[in-house]
């Protein structure tokens, strides 16, 4: 690696603490991810993804290329280009935008990781990547309902916001899962966070994910804990009871096989719960815990862990069955824990439905892909820029009906950074008679909150 491309965590975490005007902090951003790229590639990058934050509706490629300044922006083509088959590899991209969002969500300590796929709706047939896929969305436990499109596996780092509040869940890592590769989704994850351990050699991993992905744990992830959720029909055991003096025969492996879950939890008695507070999705709720360490023997063999279930006091929600391999965890953490990985969820709502995850029309190589990264990076930008201009700023507060809204939503950040944007454009193309205020706010109003 040259030394243009040594950039380290310590190098961001000044990024990210100093306070700076609005246009500064999204250009260092884009610098950034300089060595991602050529010089001419890092130009387009910079143009496209801002066009992409200022541009309301679908974004398409082409509809982007307008919203670039007429001066700087080349032929259409060469951004069709850039996406497609242009000199950059995601591995990189991946890297520099993972040291970013490590330094802004967790500087020191363990690392947190969520992951979870997700069907980006697509139409055509010839497009690189996509098939037939369960549409999560709309399924339902009765009907299932299938999707044209990519299957996209998305690893991000929850990140707690100064304002409080549910966290935000800022992507690291991408894979577009293909039928017939020969890999599944958990090889994909596997693949992800070797990656990201490779990048923070020096730090310890916890990856959360539902109940798809909880045979993770068997797998070696390097320097790595593993919460999911347990399937209702897991087969467990009791730890293998210790070796008597001048017991004969090899160790046992395992120890009793315990009932279901269900029959587990409905055999206990109100003692053995633990009532106490629990913060799941930036919420505290009372709930009633309780924890043992068992043996799950088909994924994990004689590696044992806890297992966590999860009742509410009330009776309205069922019950629910966690577990984790880090057995210094606590019942709280991990049933705090496992209500953060809502935070991914977020993600795919809001790149779909305010940056136009699905939109770009590029169908080969390894565009479709590359064009899901770019939404994904311009998600994880928009936040990490937001929280450093504007901390825990009200900046909703014009807004009458919003008078007792107190943290912000993915759209008040992106309507705050085109504010920023546009100001910037319109000023600096304006004569020097300023624009009466009242019109440019009206006019930086309109164009920050386009759908």
């Amino acid at each position: 690696m040259s030394v243009r491309k040594r950039r380290t965590l310590r190098n961001w975490v000044p990024l990210i603490t100093v306070r700076v005007e609005g246009g500064e902090a999204w250009r260092e951003l884009l610098m950034w991810m300089a060595p991602a790229f050529t010089a001419p590639s890092s130009e387009l990058f910079a143009q496209l993804i801002t066009a992409w934050v200022l541009l309301p509706g679908r974004h398409t490629i082409t509809r982007m290329w307008r919203v670039i300044e007429p001066e700087t922006r080349r032929a259409h083509d060469a951004y069709h280009r850039f996406v497609r088959c242009g000199r950059w590899g995601l591995p990189g991209f991946w890297h520099l935008l993972a040291q970013v969002v490590v330094a802004a969500a967790c500087p020191t300590g363990v690392v947190q990781l969520i992951v979870d796929d997700t069907v980006a709706k697509k139409t055509g047939r010839k497009i690189s990547g996509a098939g037939i896929f369960r549409d999560a969305v709309r399924s339902t436990r009765n009907k299932v309902v299938y999707a044209w499109g990519l299957n996209i596996v998305l690893l991000v780092v929850p990140l707690h916001a100064p304002w409080g509040g549910e966290p935000i869940g800022l992507p690291v890592n991408l894979r577009l899962y293909r039928k017939n590769s020969g890999k599944t989704h958990l090889d994909l994850v596997a693949e992800m966070v070797q990656e990201v351990a490779e990048w923070f050699p020096d730090r310890e991993f916890h990856l959360c994910g539902d109940g798809a992905y909880a045979p993770l744990a068997g797998r070696d992830l390097p320097r790595t804990h593993v919460t999911s959720r347990l399937r209702r029909d897991a087969a467990l055991y009791e730890l293998p009871a210790p070796r008597r003096k001048g017991q004969k025969g090899r160790p046992a492996k395992k120890g009793t096989r315990l009932p279901a879950l269900a029959q587990i939890a409905a055999a206990l008695s109100p003692v053995e719960w633990t009532q106490t507070q629990v913060t799941v999705r930036g919420t505290v709720r009372q709930l009633l815990l309780y924890s043992r360490q068992v043996l799950w023997y088909d994924v994990l063999r004689d590696r044992p862990v806890l297992l966590v279930i999860v009742r509410d006091p009330a009776g309205v929600q069922p019950d629910d069955y966690f577990f984790t391999t880090d057995l210094a965890d606590t019942a709280v953490q991990v049933a705090s824990r496992y209500g953060d990985r809502w935070s991914v969820e977020d993600s795919f709502r809001n790149a779909k439905q305010c940056l136009g995850l699905e939109d770009p029309q590029t169908r080969k190589g390894n565009g479709p892909e590359r064009a899901v990264a770019l939404a994904f990076w311009t998600y994880a930008a928009v936040w990490v820029w937001y929280i450093r201009v504007h901390g825990t700023e009200r900046t909703w507060a014009m807004l009458p009906w919003y008078s007792h809204k107190r943290t912000p939503s993915f759209p008040d950040a992106l309507a705050a950074l085109r504010r920023d944007l546009w100001r910037h454009r319109i000023s600096a193309g304006s004569p020097r008679q300023p624009v009466q205020a009242k019109t440019q706010d009206m006019l930086l109003e309109v164009l920050a909150t386009a759908a």
